[in-house]
């Protein structure tokens, strides 16, 4: 379908969904559907609810921030279960700022950005319908037209409750153009949108000498006063300030910390009460979220400053801590990468990977835990297994710090560096090691990272490096195994085979001379020395396996290569071990002969068909993993 196509069946949606009627045939809608009648809070709270939760590892995650945000569910989970869900539940929490703190491209922004978005296509669908006042400049709740004093027959009849008073604008309308009888008040459907500012505000303070009150709050038109006759004439004012515009919404309020105090006390209105001032009417009722982000620093200093106090006791603080699970941190560089420019270079496999290593190894705190160094953290956090920690180690390190992940490099950092790379080489083709060492280069010119702690970063890429030595070798010695998981299981099935001997004490007999034999013991030992079984611990080893091994049987389930996970990077080493002289001679050499050669061609073949690889990359690969076995 094309483009235009497109935009004309959205245009013809959206007329079909639009709705006019009486404020009667209003009733009508929310006696059959009153949750159409919600709060913004709730309307927010339903939106993410809708789009899912799952249950990952004990956690919940919400799938309306899983496609843009990577490795914050916990910050997300209790985002929306210590603010959202209590807020939409009408408890006091909804009478507070929402404040996202955290350090720089840490995904506050982008968080926002999301409810904005979805709001915009909540309001599209028979669970977000929204419906206000027509005409009114603050798309009013239609139930504002209920009178006071019928409110709590309105609730019992209902079972919805009814919060803020009609606008001045709207009561002057009703008396005029309605003779006073709210049933004839005309009701529409509307859409949120930020662009033509319906439900959703974006605030950003200026410089506060410059700065005017009118733009959170609306003005008077002047040109209108010799007309209506008076300043307090609500025909006479624009409600058009962001607080008017993103009434039923949301409001996001750009470094807040950073505003005039006279920017901040409307919003301590708004928030503890439902309204807040504008020109010289009554309080005027508004019913949205607000929400702010700032950094650390700023916020520090925010609360350090007891003028704040009242304004800070009217705030919730939620944290935004970086992502600190490598594999997470892969997906967010992906994303970025994906919306620029430069999706058309090749990034090799792993380089990525090893950038979000670095960056990892700079956010986390070295643990005081016994034998955890911040390779072992950093795998641990990232869901590998780590030999001697298990789950309850892991929730334990999690709660040593409550402050891990507020400092370190950034995702905007990693990306200018990568940029900075493709724009050095000038191939259309980079890997780890050209990412790694534009990761330096770049330290020297990074303003805000202290002297101390580019020693440290200097350390961590050195030890990004290391792990990407044993990952390329792990790559290429793969690689170089034909048929690598027959290779595999045959190996496993032998041994596994000489185990059962050993434990039940039986023989083997020979498939091709029918002999009886005892069970190999240099082939146990050659496997279980890879994964630093001793001597002494085979027999424990061993009998594990075994009861593995008759569990799946008795369960009728087939134990095959990946059932058990030490056993099988025991058979990869084992493999890999056999294999590196004929990797180290065959990709060191200068003149390889037709064999080698060959060899070198199918091992290529294979990173390009399976890994993901280049030539060029694959080449690189091969070179510099000869490199390293040489040493």
């Amino acid at each position: 379908m094309s483009i235009l196509n497109k935009v004309k069946n959205y245009r013809e949606e959206e007329r079909r969904l639009r709705w006019e009627g009486t404020f009667a045939d209003y009733l009508e809608i929310i006696r059959d559907k009153p949750e159409v009648a919600q709060t913004a809070h709730s309307r927010v709270f339903n939106m993410i609810k809708d789009s899912g939760i799952e249950k990952k590892d004990g956690k919940k995650v919400y799938e309306f921030f899983s496609d843009e945000i990577f490795g914050l569910e916990e910050a997300i989970e209790r985002l929306v279960e210590e603010y959202f869900h209590p807020a939409a539940k009408r408890l006091d929490v909804r009478k507070r700022i929402l404040l996202l703190m955290g350090p720089v491209s840490g995904g506050k922004s982008t968080i926002v950005s999301l409810l904005k978005r979805g709001l915009e296509e909540f309001s599209r669908t028979d669970a977000g319908a929204v419906y206000a006042i027509k005409g009114c400049p603050m798309h009013e709740d239609p139930l504002h037209l209920i009178p006071q004093h019928l409110r709590e027959e309105f609730f019992e009849e209902f079972g919805i409750r009814i919060e803020g008073n009609l606008s001045p604008l709207n009561t002057m309308r009703l008396e005029q153009d309605y003779n006073g009888k709210i049933e004839d008040v005309i009701i529409e459907r509307i859409f949120f949108s930020e662009d033509k500012r319906v439900g959703i505000g974006t605030f950003s303070p200026s410089d506060p000498k410059s700065q005017d009150i009118a733009d959170l709050t609306g003005s008077i038109d002047f040109s209108t006063i010799a007309e209506f006759g008076s300043e307090s004439d609500p025909r006479a004012y624009r409600f058009d300030g962001e607080l008017n515009k993103a009434n039923r919404g949301m409001m996001e309020f750009q470094e807040i910390l950073k505003s005039d105090e006279k920017f901040l006390w409307h919003l301590l209105s708004l928030t503890q009460e439902g309204n807040f001032k504008a020109g010289r009417f009554a309080l005027i009722s508004a019913d949205e979220l607000i929400v702010a982000h700032t950094n650390e620093s700023e916020y520090r200093s925010f609360i350090a400053n007891k003028k704040n106090e009242a304004l800070h006791s009217r705030i919730i603080v939620m944290p935004i801590p970086y992502n600190l699970r490598v594999s997470e941190e892969e997906k967010i560089y992906e994303k970025m990468i994906k919306g620029s420019d430069m999706a058309h270079v090749h990034i090799a496999p792993r380089a990525l990977r090893v950038a979000a290593i670095f960056s990892i190894l700079t956010r986390l705190k070295e643990s005081k835990k016994q034998g955890i160094d911040l390779v072992k953290k950093m795998r641990l956090y990232d869901g590998e297994n780590v030999e001697g920690f298990n789950k309850i180690d892991l929730e334990e390190l999690q709660k040593e710090y409550s402050d891990e992940g507020m400092n370190g490099i950034d995702p905007r950092y990693v990306i200018n560096r990568i940029s900075s790379t493709i724009i050095r080489k000038e191939v259309p083709s980079i890997n780890a090691l050209d990412v790694l060492r534009s990761l330096k280069d770049g330290l020297e010119q990074h303003p805000s990272i202290s002297k101390e702690d580019k020693e440290k970063y200097i350390n961590y890429i050195a030890v990004a490096r290391k792990e990407y030595d044993e990952i390329a070798k792990k790559e290429v010695q793969k690689a170089f195994v034909y048929s690598y998981e027959e290779s595999a299981k045959s190996l496993m099935n032998n041994y596994l085979d000489n185990v059962e001997a050993f434990c039940n004490k039986n023989k083997l007999r020979d498939p091709l001379t029918g002999e009886e034999m005892n069970p190999d013991e240099k082939l146990m030992r050659s496997i279980e020395e890879q994964i630093g079984i001793s001597e002494n611990a085979k027999k424990a080893f061993r009998e594990e396996i075994l009861i593995r091994l008759s569990a799946f049987a008795r369960k009728g389930q087939r134990f095959d290569y990946n059932s058990h996970e030490r056993l099988r990077e025991a058979i990869q080493k084992k493999l890999f071990a056999d294999l590196k002289d004929v990797v180290k001679i065959t990709t060191s050499s200068q003149t390889p002969d037709e064999s080698q050669l060959k060899k070198v061609n199918e091992v290529i073949a294979r990173l390009i068909d399976e890994y993901g690889y280049n030539s060029t990359s694959a080449n690189e690969l091969l070179r510099y993993v000869g490199s390293l076995l040489n040493r």
